[in-house]
């Protein structure tokens, strides 16, 4: 069967703030086919955009995911998320660390990328200062020492937006992307939602073949007969062929981000491949080593099943020495009293992105006093619940040392309390201060400073060279030679 050039998958990364979303918003608008992506209502996180390119109009499958948090979560479950990646640099800021992570991805997935220097209509922005920035992190440009092929844009004018599609199409061209649109199709699931009215929905990245209305679709566990296919448009379409967004209803089960998909011509044959099928299921989630550290339950609910693994990997990547974190469950959809209990019981949280609050939910959360974190920003949720993790962290209790001092006579004892001369060794010894008693390595015992005298006057602390004397309370003998250090209780 012969094989066709196919049009490019092309995922937008980089840092948050760096114009990522812009840039896919000006490109939807001004490159979407008839100018009717404003009129798409439903969620569908890719869409096809078209360019001219040396006389010939060409298209571009754009993914709008939540990051490369999904991006990674694709690529480990065996997804070719992307043909081509553009890493977006804000001009005026430069590389953040969330963009050497970005960058990362992007190389371990061995997909070509493109640089695309954002913001440059801003007051501030220096392309040149953002390319060294680029450089330092050990992205070598174009020109400049490497072959990685860069343009600077204004998602706001639109200006450089139309070479960096030029250079999109170009590594495109080198890559050699081709695809049999004879046969069944094959590629993976980009997101799942379940909808009251729909019912369990897919949004389908094909790869290779053409996918047909009669068809049967199976991925993982789940399977759907094809009684209609919708683009990205929510227009109904007879076929889609490869690289193509499809949206197809009525699954048996919730699909997961990043499954590997297949089609088949009938359901028979669709059950001899989910008895058969050899993608292993994802192994349980180990739990966390709670060992000696507070717990933090977190319940997640999002809109579709790409942020839910987003934002289960961010979780697992959130670490502290005394605070565990542990999803009791991750799923698609609204916050409901389930979701409620189930963090009640547990004493957690519940984290919602991008998804409604019953309102009956929001009532008993109310009542049983389990707080509800939304969200709309990936990277917002992160910080947020590093913060809350924080605040959960028990206080570690530690002694801080104040001062020391060395005993060079025992003057009386009377039941607990020891009259003595010491001379100062450091620090800031005070009235009140506690003090441990330490016998040449010894820790013998603690007590507490009662008095402390400077030629037979009363003062508050010492804290010059000198000889002075003391009484101590302690119900250990203390002997000349043995040191008093003061300390203090502190909680961090």
């Amino acid at each position: 069967m012969a094989r066709t050039p196919r049009h490019p998958v092309v995922a937008v990364m980089g840092h948050i703030d760096h114009g990522k979303s812009s840039l896919l918003d000006y490109i939807r608008k001004s490159h979407v086919t008839e100018g009717e992506a404003g009129g798409i209502t439903q969620h569908v996180s890719a869409y096809v955009a078209e360019h001219e390119h040396e006389g010939v109009k060409r298209n571009i499958t754009f993914l709008d995911t939540p990051g490369h948090e999904a991006f990674r979560a694709l690529r480990a479950r065996g997804a070719g998320a992307a043909d081509v990646a553009i890493l977006v640099v804000a001009a005026d800021e430069g590389v953040k660390p969330q963009t050497v992570e970005a960058w990362k991805e992007i190389v371990s997935a061995n997909v070509p990328f493109v640089v695309a220097f954002t913001k440059t209509d801003k007051n501030g922005a220096d392309v040149e200062r953002a390319k060294v920035s680029v450089l330092e992190a050990g992205i070598y440009l174009e020109g400049i020492g490497g072959s990685v092929p860069f343009a600077s844009v204004s998602s706001k004018t639109g200006e450089g937006i139309s070479e960096l599609l030029d250079l999109v199409l170009l590594t495109t061209d080198l890559a050699e992307l081709s695809a049999d649109r004879d046969a069944f199709p094959s590629g993976f699931i980009l997101e799942s939602s379940q909808d009251p009215k729909r019912g369990v929905s897919a949004t389908l990245i094909i790869k290779d073949g053409t996918l047909k209305t009669g068809m049967v679709v199976v991925t993982g566990n789940a399977f759907a007969p094809v009684r209609f296919i919708e683009d990205f448009q929510g227009k109904r379409a007879a076929s889609l062929g490869p690289s193509e967004p499809a949206v197809v209803s009525g699954f048996n089960v919730l699909p997961k981000a990043g499954q590997l998909f297949t089609a088949v011509a009938t359901k028979k044959e669709a059950e001899r491949l989910l008895v058969s099928h050899d993608g292993k299921p994802d192994a349980a989630p180990t739990a966390a080593d709670t060992e000696g550290k507070a717990v933090l339950p977190l319940v997640i609910k999002a809109d579709v099943t790409g942020s839910v693994e987003a934002i289960t990997g961010l979780v697992e990547k959130i670490s502290h020495e005394r605070v565990a974190l542990r999803v009791l469950d991750a799923g698609v959809g609204s916050v409901v009293e389930g979701d409620v209990k189930t963090a009640a019981a547990a004493g957690g949280i519940i984290i919602a992105f991008h998804t409604s609050i019953e309102a009956s939910a929001r009532d008993l959360a109310e009542r049983m006093q389990v707080p509800i974190e939304t969200f709309t920003i990936i990277y917002e949720l992160e910080k947020r619940v590093q913060d809350i993790v924080a605040e959960r962290a028990p206080k570690a209790r530690v002694e801080e040392v104040l001062g020391e001092m060395k005993i060079v006579k025992s003057f009386s004892t009377s039941g607990t309390k020891h009259v003595l001369g010491a001379r100062y060794v450091s620090g800031k010894l005070s009235v009140g201060d506690q003090v441990r008693v330490i016998r040449r390595t010894l820790d013998l015992d603690k007590g507490k400073i009662l008095n402390l005298q400077v030629a037979r006057a009363d003062v508050p602390d010492i804290h010059v060279e000198g000889e002075f004397g003391l009484q101590v309370e302690s119900k250990t003998d203390i002997a000349p030679g043995d040191s008093l250090i003061a300390f203090r209780i502190v909680e961090t």
